[in-house]
């Protein structure tokens, strides 16, 4: 049987500035996906890139005093850098002010649309958010202002391309509905529904060539404007394969692909999982299968943005504190639902106990048992009935419960899930008592030595179970792991501390073997 594809893409943020943690959420997070389904036997294909042909990427770059493009390709470079500092295995990354396969998939994604008569020319007014890239109706701003950014919009009136969204209200719904656009957290699903419940507006996606500063897609045949930036952004996730250019790339991973897969914060839901699936539509092209979305990083309660100036650099602090540290705290405490807060100390306070005093101690208690009860020699396994220990079935249960929660979006219960064996681990240690078996045993008794082969050998399967199940979270911890229980020559190597503790006025990793 052949293997099901898994497209699983981020969104494409805009290059106004410098990478911050808020996007590495979800870098992490669609890494995280991309490593578990590959691990499961799918065939995966991870994309990533970045939103050049942004007025606020304009903007900014005047603001520098910097020339549009190598403003752009400056910050552009920093987004697809943070592969080392994050430990990232993308299989692409588009930038879509540079990348030839761009442009001409979004002229023909146009082209679709109109030759299905769903665009106008118009003459409107309107407010505009240059933050957001979107216009807003004034009983959508917040006190007169953007809720999203906290800023007055720009009276703005000129004559653009219109689509017809206001002609797909009823298909969304319906797709939405059933499930056959899946959007997840259901709370997200339901204010979609609601939007969309309560009518659908035909938008503007083309803005004059002066005021994009000529910075964009020109509109095919119509020089004086250029590709509205949210059109040009969305159409990545099928130009980035190839679409328009006849490249087979496209047919096996969108049209043929078994699940196509968007991860996208909560502030962007709208243009993901309705102006998108109704422009595919209109292209008569398949849909996203899963629209997975997760709310915000803040820093003392303010989301964490570029714009706002609240800023953390993901690099700089994978660089002080370690990539594994960095990831497990996006992933073990990061909510499914809400924002979380971010500071260095919860990071530091996270990694030192989950690390250091949680997986480090424990791996580092198996291996010195190894060692000094059998030589290094980790025994030949015997038969364990799954009643025999509890940690045993403990591991047989977590690889379907890992798939369950990341089934569900949920990355903090599926490292939940994993850190059952941990526990139970310890749990085993405390119970069976393996240096009191160890002195039973130098007394002749032969019950005593099978017992603690089996659990000796029950613990390091445990152990190696568990670098299999951290490896799409955390790579390198997982590496590190599985390298301590991995034999030379048929010796274990031996015990070392793993994971240094962050905090320099910690207490030591207690050895963890009690006295024969």
């Amino acid at each position: 049987m052949t293997a099901p594809r898994r497209y699983i893409t981020t969104t494409i943020p805009y290059v106004n500035a410098r990478p911050h943690l808020g996007f590495a959420l979800e870098l992490v997070q669609a890494d995280t996906l991309a490593r578990h389904h590959r691990r499961r036997g799918e065939r995966v294909r991870l994309l990533s890139g970045t939103d050049d042909n942004s007025l606020k990427n304009v903007l900014a770059a005047e603001a520098a005093g910097v020339d549009v493009q190598s403003f752009v390709d400056r910050n552009a470079d920093a987004f697809a850098a943070l592969r080392g500092p994050l430990a990232l295995s993308f299989d692409d990354f588009i930038r879509t002010s540079s990348d030839p396969r761009h442009r001409v998939g979004v002229e023909r994604l146009w082209r679709r649309c109109a030759a299905s008569g769903d665009l106008y020319r118009k003459e409107y007014e309107g407010l505009y958010c240059v933050g957001c890239e979107q216009f807003y109706t004034p009983d959508e701003l917040v006190d007169g202002r953007c809720g999203e950014h906290g800023t007055e919009p720009q009276l703005v009136a000129e004559e653009n391309w219109f689509f017809r969204l206001s002609r797909y209200a009823d298909r969304l719904h319906r797709l939405i509905s059933s499930g056959d656009l899946r959007i997840e957290p259901a709370a997200r699903r339901n204010e979609v529904l609601a939007l969309v419940e309560r009518g659908l507006h035909d938008f503007s996606v083309s803005r004059s060539h002066s005021r994009a500063r000529g910075w964009g897609i020109p509109v095919p045949d119509d020089p004086s404007q250029v590709v509205y930036v949210w059109w040009d952004a969305l159409g990545n996730y099928v130009t980035s394969l190839g679409y328009g250019t006849g490249d087979s790339t496209y047919d096996r991973w969108w049209e043929a692909g078994e699940r196509r897969v968007h991860l996208v914060g909560k502030g962007v839901v709208r243009f993901h999982a309705v102006y998108w699936p109704a422009m595919l539509l209109s292209a008569g092209l398949p849909l996203p299968t899963d629209i997975l979305v997760h709310d915000y990083l803040t820093v003392d309660g303010r989301k964490i943005s570029k714009s706002a100036g609240t800023t953390v650099d993901p690099a700089a602090l994978a660089a002080t504190h370690g990539t594994d540290a960095v990831r497990w705290w996006l992933l073990r405490d990061v909510p499914r639902i809400g924002d979380a807060d971010f500071t260095p100390d919860r990071l530091t306070t996270r990694a030192d106990a989950d690390f250091a005093g949680g997986l480090g101690n424990l791996v580092h208690r198996v291996v010195t048992m190894v060692h000094r009860f059998r030589g290094g020699i980790v025994p030949a396994s015997a038969p364990i009935h799954s009643g025999e220990l509890a940690l045993v079935d403990i591991c047989r249960q977590v690889p379907g419960l890992v798939d369950a929660a990341l089934a569900d979006f949920d990355f903090r219960r599926a490292l939940h899930a994993v850190w059952e064996i941990v526990e139970e681990a310890n749990r085993c240690i405390d119970a069976t008592r393996p240096w009191e078996l160890a002195r039973e045993e130098r007394k002749g008794d032969g019950e005593a030595a099978r017992q603690l082969d089996i659990v000796l050998g029950t613990l390091v399967t445990a152990c190696r179970v568990l670098a299999d199940e951290l490896s799409p979270f955390v790579p390198d911890a997982a590496a590190r792991i599985a390298g301590q229980l991995t034999p030379d020559e048929g010796l274990l190597p031996a015990a070392q501390p793993l994971f240094p503790r962050l905090r320099e006025d910690a207490q030591p990793v207690r050895a963890g073997v009690s006295s024969t």
